[in-house]
């Protein structure tokens, strides 16, 4: 029977974990990673399936997939992988494929210190920070992210009715900040929350169905992901979240493109300057540094263009295998 195998580096970002898959990886059609995306998705989805779900990964499992550049100018392109689906983008994914495509020599950067990435939200403008062979710490400069609806409402059958707001970031996000039936993710426990989350995503999306589609990309569509809010564990911090994606994963790091959402709706608001900090806190208690690092336009709205500075962490070598003669070789969840 046919078997595949894929040589994987395992790390984690600030407590999520990247599987960058070194070798294995499927050659795709498309001149853009965009197309090639919707390739891999139509061909390929097995090969996510089997790394990212249970019994090679498990329901938190992110993966990537680096590719030559489809533009000689930039440094390599990337394909996000994981148990929620193959994503536009991915903030925490990108921070771990670059601190392992950095350490473990994989590409070499046209510019030492930085890196432009293709993904297929768009072009990911990138610096890093190595001392002697470690990455100390990656800055994504991301792709435009603004405020794509505010003040929806929903009915959860277990908190009542929820306001929220609607932000893209490289994904849609619904924010759910503290509120009469909810009153922040500091009292509520990680498996409330998904428990939540999953009906009141599906509620959203038949409720809102085709009101948040990419305007230049339209099969970036629909809300992915929840983040809910509430207060820092640290004084310091500027704020707090629980990302929910997958069928009942919680983000274990703050979240890139989620951070870049939330930074989206606080500007949007009135609440984040151009070129203020912002320190957002992971479930877990670890950090991203954020900032608005410009003011531009998206089809004619109001957008930022962010940034997101955090770190990451190499564990693990291995070599996995996909065997069709295993009657699990292309993953499973337990619901």
């Amino acid at each position: 029977m046919p078997k595949s195998t894929f040589v994987c580096i395992d790390a984690h970002t600030c407590g999520n974990p990247v599987r960058l898959i070194k070798e294995g990886g499927p050659r795709l059609i498309g001149d853009s990673m965009s197309e090639k995306r919707q390739d891999f998705l139509k061909r390929f989805d097995w090969i996510r399936k089997g790394l990212m779900f249970e019994p090679r990964g498990h329901d938190m499992m992110s993966g990537s997939i680096l590719y030559p550049p489809h533009n000689p100018e930039n440094d390599f392109a990337v394909l996000f992988i994981e148990t929620s689906g193959c994503l536009p983008m991915c903030g925490h994914g990108a921070i771990g494929t670059i601190t392992i495509a950095i350490e473990e020599e994989l590409i070499t950067p046209k510019v030492s210190g930085r890196i432009k990435m293709e993904a297929p939200a768009g072009l990911v403008n990138i610096e890093y920070h190595k001392t002697r062979d470690k990455v100390e710490w990656v800055k994504l400069t991301n792709v435009k992210s603004y405020l794509a609806a505010e003040n929806l409402t929903i009915a959860s059958p277990n908190l009542g009715e929820l306001k929220f707001d609607v932000a893209y970031g490289g994904n849609f996000y619904a924010i759910i900040d503290p509120q009469k039936n909810f009153s922040g993710i500091q009292d509520f426990e990680a498996n409330q929350l998904i428990q939540y989350s999953k009906l009141i995503r599906d509620r959203i999306n038949k409720k809102y169905p085709r009101m948040f589609v990419h305007p230049e990309d339209e099969t970036i569509n629909g809300v992915s992901h929840l983040l809910w809010t509430g207060k820092p564990l640290d004084s310091n911090s500027s704020g707090r979240n629980a990302v929910f994606y997958g069928d009942k994963a919680i983000d274990r790091s703050p979240c890139g493109t989620g951070t870049s959402a939330r930074m989206a709706q606080l500007h949007a608001k009135g609440k984040l300057k151009k070129g203020e900090e912002f320190i957002h806190e992971s479930f877990i208690g670890s950090k991203f540094v954020g900032c608005v690092e410009n003011e531009v336009t998206l089809d004619g709205k109001a957008a930022i263009i962010p940034s997101i500075k955090g770190w990451a962490r190499i564990f693990g070598h291995n070599i996995i295998t996909i065997d069709d003669d295993d009657p699990y070789a292309h993953g499973f969840q337990v619901i």
